[in-house]
């Protein structure tokens, strides 16, 4: 790969981070925090490029006379085509959008569910609209600590487990989504009869002591008591940022 092709994949690939980075499409790989810096690295990738290419012009005369040298010679060394490989991550980044995790992912990893640091007054409502970790933090180590017997409404896509047990799931980042965690959310009550996995829910309930253990890991896994369940579209951001390790 000569500089030409070298300053080329690094526009391209600098304007694909600004692409992401200016719509939605950065929310599947990155939290939405991590914008400004996925921005400034695709403005330093296309300056990058424009160095590249100008200091290679810079070159191009006197490269010229030095593989004219080398064939006189009888040695022209030819660029490797196994650098070629490196365009496949950025085809890969413009034309494959990765769907968010799912419930695939979501019932084959344990719940990333862990003691919270305190338990902040409930916000005013009725509903009172929660993050799904914060109300499982709430439920199974706080045992309903501040809920009472007031109605949460939490949001999240459906799973369901080899029972056919539902879950209301919310995949919690650290970072990116290579770092993604399920956090569940067993639902019992008024359940829909039928549920489709990976459909969004947003579902309407009460504090249960009811709980499970979550057979990857062990972990608690709280439940809510369902009075209403209304399926949504997907999120604008279907990660959950609140929880951190």
């Amino acid at each position: 790969m000569n500089r030409h092709a070298q300053a080329v994949v690094l526009f391209l690939t600098g304007t694909a981070l600004l692409h992401a980075g200016l719509t939605d499409l950065y929310l599947r790989y990155v939290k939405a925090g991590l914008r400004p810096l996925l921005l400034a690295a695709g403005a330093v990738l296309i300056v990058t490029a424009a160095a590249t290419a100008w200091y290679d012009l810079r070159r191009a005369r006197a490269a010229r006379r030095d593989r004219a040298e080398q064939r006189e010679a009888g040695h022209v060394h030819r660029e490797p085509w196994v650098s070629w490989l490196l365009v496949l991550p950025l085809l890969a980044l413009i034309l494959l959008a990765p769907p968010a995790l799912g419930s695939y992912s979501a019932m084959r990893t344990g719940t990333a569910l862990q003691a919270p640091f305190g338990y902040p007054p409930l916000p005013a409502g009725n509903p009172v609209p929660l993050d799904l970790v914060d109300y499982a933090g709430r439920a199974a180590y706080g045992h309903g600590r501040g809920l009472g017997d007031r109605k949460v409404r939490i949001t999240g896509f459906v799973a369901l487990d080899g029972a056919g047990r539902p879950y209301l799931v919310r995949m919690a980042l650290s970072c990116c989504a290579a770092d993604a965690q399920p956090v569940k959310v067993g639902l019992t009550g008024r359940v829909p009869p039928v549920l489709q996995p990976d459909s969004w829910l947003t579902v309407v309930g009460t504090y249960t002591p009811e709980h499970a253990e979550d057979p990857v890991n062990g972990r608690r896994i709280p439940y809510l008591d369902v009075s209403l369940a209304t399926v949504v579209p997907v999120p604008h951001d279907p990660y959950d940022e609140s929880w951190n390790t």
